[in-house]
Parts: structure tokens; sequence; C-alpha cells
């Protein structure tokens, strides 16, 4: 399908597009203020798409589009067409887990205090999610140690002798008929303002509890509260302390490798952090809007404020989210704060889940041989890169010219198969030709005996640009082989020129495992060539060294570094070791170390 002349008839209303494959599956469902806009940055070329949306689109075979009166209703109608068609490059959230919630329905007489794990429209207080990092348990625990509340289900129409809870002084017993329910809610307020930050009741009455039963001798019991107030302190070490006591936020952050995603969302209740939770995904979303919508569709808000910088229209979101919630929840995009602070947190948080996510067998597999499909599909190749050869140059000034040839293998480095190379035909500092002569001296080798040589690469990376590579194309085609892949990548913006395409460049995501693994590759090579040009470089300076004695020529000093590895190491042997070798005597041994000694310490007299 010719994409750019359907994109003409597209309109700049907002709306939900679909990007369908060749047998005409919904692949992909998205919103846009503005279709035609949104819809080009898919199809004209763009160096910041994510890796998951390039492989997208290689098998997108056509589009279509809903016109929606507002951004708001095409979120919804968004949300509403992932649930119908789980399109596979979405983020699907499961609707499998529900977080726990505590609930107060202060319209009742004597109301307790309940665990529930779904939110209903009914005009009670809900308090939560509560996630991980803070047990709801220990949080529930507390409130019926301090507060002598009701924990049954018991009709209280008719009174009734009280039960072991009251006898235990944790529960007033308003089962008896002589509690007025005014005198019950006292405790029950006191409950709400423990679960919207004020912790310092909780703590008055369980210290004085503690207190009581430690002067009467019963330490077994005065123990247990002192648990509950380690519990407690446990709670309030995670108050945010620039945030008021009354703040509720979510906040939501994302992070890609251009494999997986991860989606991580931090719970900040009564100014306190009380929980956060991780979910990893495989998927092409840009943005978490519609994840937070999908969130927020299954559990309604409790939160004042939702935190975030992953979206496009916070204001579509905000609206969106405050209609579920029956009242303003403002969409906040902090640069800086304490609520940056808590996002950076939540960015980090992400960003560990997505890297430990499955086994480490599965993170080795994902940056190996994942990399080499993610390169294969990303930029169109031919052949699956299975091997991969790298080669870079190194010198001073055009002296000591060497270069590398890194070889990585279902993108890990094998290096029995690395090889180096001394520059012979270039005169000068020409890194160009350098780089054409390596390749070409390669390439003469693929059908001799040497087992790294005799292999063809999947693929031949050089660093640099266009230049580079175009030198190295040339040496393809004097050496008959035109049909190696071949590209070239950039330091300064990381930018790839293809061997099919060499004058234009292709920028791959910076979060995908290709350009990670491209960029592992190139700086092996990088690093194996200053170490070949170093050692080469140290030989030649000891060679120097050795020549400059009376009586020690080339031949000689190629002798002494061959044995011993550099000047340095020939002035700490024995005069017997040096003698031993053909041509040397005992009287030149003692002459060389003479001269040698004399030479690293200067002031030293015979």
């Amino acid at each position: 399908m010719d994409f750019k002349a359907k994109l003409k008839d597209v309109p700049e209303n907002p709306g939900v597009y679909m990007m369908l494959d060749g047998d005409g599956e919904i692949i992909y469902v998205g919103k846009a203020k503005n279709l035609r806009a949104r819809l080009k940055q898919y199809f004209y070329r763009s160096g910041n798409k994510t890796a998951k949306v390039m492989a997208m689109l290689e098998h997108v075979a056509d589009f279509r589009y809903i016109i929606c009166p507002s951004e708001v209703d095409a979120l919804v109608t968004e949300n509403n067409l992932i649930k119908k068609h789980t399109p596979r490059y979405n983020i699907l959230l499961k609707d499998d887990k529900a977080y726990p919630f505590l609930r107060i329905d202060m319209k009742e007489d004597y109301p307790a205090v309940r665990l529930v794990r779904r939110l209903k429209n009914d005009g009670a207080l809900y308090f939560g999610p509560y996630m991980q990092s803070v047990n709801i348990k220990d949080i529930f625990d507390l409130i019926h140690t301090a507060f002598p509340l009701r924990d049954c289900s018991h009709d209280l129409s008719s009174p009734s002798r009280p039960c072991l809870y009251y006898h235990l002084g944790r529960c007033i017993a308003p089962c008896t008929g002589n509690v007025t329910s005014e005198r019950y809610k006292e405790e029950i307020r006191k409950v709400v303002a423990f679960l919207r930050g004020n912790d310092k009741e909780v703590e008055r009455v369980l210290t004085e509890k503690m207190k009581k039963f430690a002067d009467e001798e019963n330490f077994e019991v005065a123990l247990k509260y002192k648990n509950k107030l380690k519990v407690l302190d446990n709670i309030v070490r995670k108050q945010v302390s620039a945030l008021p006591k009354d703040f509720n936020l979510d906040i939501f952050a994302y992070e890609t490798n251009g494999v997986l995603c991860a989606v991580n969302m931090l719970i900040v209740r009564g100014g306190k952090l009380v929980g956060g939770d991780n979910k990893v995904f495989a998927s092409a979303d840009e943005d978490i809007t519609s994840y937070i919508y999908q969130f927020y569709r299954a559990v309604p808000p409790v939160c004042d404020e939702i935190v975030t910088d992953g979206v496009e229209d916070s204001l579509s979101l905000e609206k969106a989210v405050s209609a579920l919630a029956g009242r303003t929840v403002r969409v906040v995009e902090p640069k800086q704060g304490v609520r940056r602070q808590l996002l950076d947190l939540s960015h980090s948080n992400a960003f560990d889940a997505m890297e430990k996510h499955g086994t480490a067998e599965d993170r080795r597999t994902l940056r190996t041989k994942g990399a080499v499909s993610q390169l294969a599909e990303l930029l169109g190749l031919d052949v699956l890169p299975e091997r991969i050869e790298a080669y870079d140059i190194s010198h001073i000034s055009g002296t000591d010219k060497v270069a590398s040839m890194a070889v990585f293998v279902g993108g890990e480095p094998k290096k029995s198969h690395y090889r180096k190379f001394r520059i012979k035909t270039v005169e000068g500092n020409n890194d160009f030709a350098c780089m054409k002569e390596t390749l070409m001296r390669r390439l003469a080798r693929l059908d001799g005996d040497d087992e790294s040589f005799s292999v063809p690469p999947d693929l031949i990376l050089i660093d640099g640009g266009k230049g580079q590579l175009a030198y190295a194309l040339e040496a393809l085609k004097e050496s008959g082989r035109e049909d190696l892949q071949i590209l070239s990548l950039a330091k300064r913006e990381e930018e790839v020129f293809l061997g099919r395409a060499p004058k234009e460049s292709v920028l791959l995501p910076k979060d995908c495992v290709a350009l990670q693994m491209l960029q592992r590759v190139r700086d092996e090579a990088h690093r194996f060539a200053i170490t070949y040009h170093r050692t080469l470089r140290s030989k030649h300076m000891s060679e120097s060294r050795l020549r400059e004695i009376e009586g020690v020529g080339k031949a000689r000093a190629e002798a002494l570094i061959k044995k011993f590895g550099s000047a340095g190491d020939v002035a700490r042997a024995d005069v017997a070791d040096i003698a031993a070798l053909d041509g040397f005597s005992e009287k030149l041994a003692e002459k060389i170390l003479r001269a040698l000694n004399v030479e690293e310490n200067p002031n030293s007299e015979e």
C-alpha cells in the first residue's frame, strides 16, 4: 500500500487509529489529537521511533481510523478497542490481580474496618491500594490493637453478650447495646485520621498499653505492643517529608529496551509511600496513557494526583480519569521537587524490573540472540547477522598503523576468532585507506585454512561514518564480495549507515538492545586495536633502546624482544640467559645489562 498517498485523505480530527497486518488482523490501536499528524510520524522517516514501533511497522499492511468528538472520547474508544481486540503490540493490562483496600462505611451506625479487593461506588471510604513493601495485614492489626473496634459481622439490632475481644480490651462491644453510635464513631474517626497520615494517636495508645503491661510485669504482652510500635515506626519512616500528610499520589513510570517494557506504580497515601508494583510487557506502546486509563477502569482512583512523565496528552487523561472518579484528579508532569524525586524513583524501579525480568539465562539471551534478531528486524537485513565482524584502525600520527578484527557470534564475543593486522601499503595518516587494505586482506583469505578468516561474516561493522563506509564498500567490490552485508556506526550520534543505502543514516532507538549490542561490538574492536597498537609501539620503542647499545643491531634486538618481551624485561634478565641466545656472548650480555641499568638509573655510580 502507498501509505503516503492514503495519508492525504486522513483528517486532522481527534480519533483512534488501528494498524492491520497482511491478514487484516488488528495488531495495534492508538489515539491521537490529530490523526493525520500522528500517522505521518509512523510512515515518514523519523529517528525517534521506539524499537518495537519500528518492528511493528514491518508487519503493517494497512490502517483504519475512527474520528472522535474529543481527545477524551478517543482515549475511551481506544480502551474499548484494546479490550475487544487485544492487539499484540499494545500494553494489555490483565485484570487478574486485585489489590487490597480498607473500606469504612460511615453511614452504618457501627462501622467496621473491612479488607476488600474491589471498589464500589457506594459512598463508603476506601483507603489503598496496598501493594508491596507495606503489608496491609500489619496496618489492619495496628488498627485493631490501638482502637477498640468491632471485627465481626453480627447483627447489632438487638443486644447480646460480648465476645472474647471485649474482655481482651480490643472492642468496646457495641453488641451489648451499651455503646452509642456517636461514641463508637469517635474511635472510627481516629482510624480515618490514621489512614490519612496522622499516626500520633496510634503511637500514643500503643506506648501507653506497652508501659501499662510492663508496669504489671506482664512482659510477654508488653513485648507484643513493643513489636507493634516497630511496625508503626516502619510505616512512619516511609513518610515523604516534603509532602503534606493529606497528600495521596499515584506515580507511574515507563521504561523500555525495545523488546520489553516495564511500568512501575508507586502509591503515596497520607504523605507516606505505602507500596508499589511493577508490570513487564512485550509491546509497542510509546506512552502509558492507555495503560493508566486501563488501570483506573479496573481500579477506580482514590488518589488526588497522578504523577507521570510518560503521557502525550495529560489534559485528556485528567478529564477521563476524573470522570471515572466522579471528582477532579490532577495529572502532574513534574520537572523538579519532591514529585520529580518520586518519579525518578519510580523510573529506577521500572528499569530494574525490566532488566531483571525472567531468568538470568533469559536476560542473557535478550542481550545476545534477542539483540541479533532485533537488529535484523529493525534494519531489514536479508541475512540474520549471526556472525558479526567489526573493524577499527589505530595509530599515532600515521605511525605504527594497525587494524583489529573483533568477532561476535550469536551476540557474544568469540575471542579465538579475533585477528589483528599491521598496515603495509598505506603511507601517512589515512584511516580510510587503512580500512580498505584491512578488508581486502581479510576477504582474500576466505578460502584459506585460518579458522576465522575462512568463515564469511553475516555482517561487517565499520567504526566510522560515510567516509569509512565508502572505502569499505570499495574493498567489497574489488574483492567480488558485494553480497556481504555491511554497515558503519558513527560515534557522535550513533548513526547507522547501511551499505545498501550509504548516503542515508538510520537512528536506532537509544534504548534498544540491538544498538547496545552494536556499541559493544564496536567498542570491543576499538579496545582490541588500541591494545595491539600499544603492544607494537612498546616493542618498537624497546627495539630502538636496544639498538642504541653498541654491538646490538636489528636482528639481535628482535631476538631479545622475542625472548624477553621488552627492554625493561631484558634489563631484569640474568647474564647467562642473555648469553645463551644465538649470536650473543657473556661479554655482550654484561654490556647490554650495564647499558640498560645505567639508563634506568642515570644517577647511579658504577
